[in-house]
């Protein structure tokens, strides 16, 4: 979960024709990616979609972009990382009406977002599945599973670091039985135990709470960091960042197309 330390603006995209495209076979689970330390990243969530950034990796909204947008940015050579939210409800989702209220918490910080009751994996593991299907059949080569620390946040629930570790391997299992690589989002406390389930990481302002340090597991096993900052200028995290290998770069908390990278 982005840390809501401003606001956001115009993160919300129409949701049409997001199922319109015809559905591309899945790809073997033997050929799922694997990004390696240092790759240049695009991180866009809201605003019409530039897919002309040089970069090999876009990680775009997985509801908002059909499979022909998947598509397009393969042909241009990128890798495509689908965003989901898999430990909170959004109001906005066409999935929205499908959460049993039991599941639904405390709000996030978020407009229209409520924690989920990751304990309750009866009831959350299909409808989780049913998304990466969703990623899945669209083309992507990977999930970010956004909102996987609820259990360091007041969600209304009593979850555990044991709740939080069996819910994000399910995640994990369940997008590389689909041939999805995944990343771990945040959740920096739990990365010892979490990193052989994962196959990258995605973090947020790791420099400005001076928490890079704690990734250098990833990058030491070989496997990517995709990390941004919204507060802190270039100048103050590139020369770190470089040094622990990480893909780095600043965004703005609307994570539109504007980018300034290491």
């Amino acid at each position: 979960m982005r840390r809501p330390t401003a606001p956001l603006v115009g993160l919300l995209l129409l949701a049409t024709a997001c199922t319109a495209d015809p559905a591309p076979d899945p790809k073997p689970v033997a050929d799922r990616w694997r990004p390696a330390p240092g790759l240049a990243w695009q991180w866009q969530l809201s605003g019409r979609l530039d897919p002309a950034v040089d970069v090999p990796v876009y990680d775009i909204d997985g509801f908002d972009h059909p499979a022909s947008a998947v598509a397009d940015l393969h042909r241009r050579g990128r890798k495509v990382v689908c965003y989901l939210s898999t430990g909170a409800w959004e109001d906005f989702r066409p999935d929205a009406d499908r959460f049993p209220k039991a599941l639904l918490g405390e709000g996030n910080g978020w407009k229209g977002e409520r924690w989920l009751d990751i304990r309750r994996t009866d009831l959350l593991g299909p409808l989780m599945a049913k998304r990466l299907d969703m990623c899945r059949d669209k083309g992507f080569d990977a999930v970010e599973p956004d909102n996987m620390d609820g259990y360091r946040n007041r969600t209304g629930f009593p979850l555990t670091a044991a709740d939080q570790l069996r819910y994000n391997r399910l995640i994990a299992t369940m997008a590389h039985d689909r041939g999805l690589a995944v990343g771990l989002k945040n959740d920096l406390d739990q990365i010892p135990k979490l990193l052989p389930d994962f196959d990258f990481a995605v973090n947020e302002q790791c420099a400005e709470f001076d928490e890079c340090g704690r990734l250098a597991p990833f990058t030491a096993a070989g496997k990517a960091v995709f990390h941004v900052e919204y507060e802190l200028p270039t100048e103050e995290f590139c020369p770190q960042a470089r040094k622990l290998g990480l893909s780095s770069m600043r965004k703005r908390y609307e994570l539109d197309a504007w980018r300034k990278p290491c």
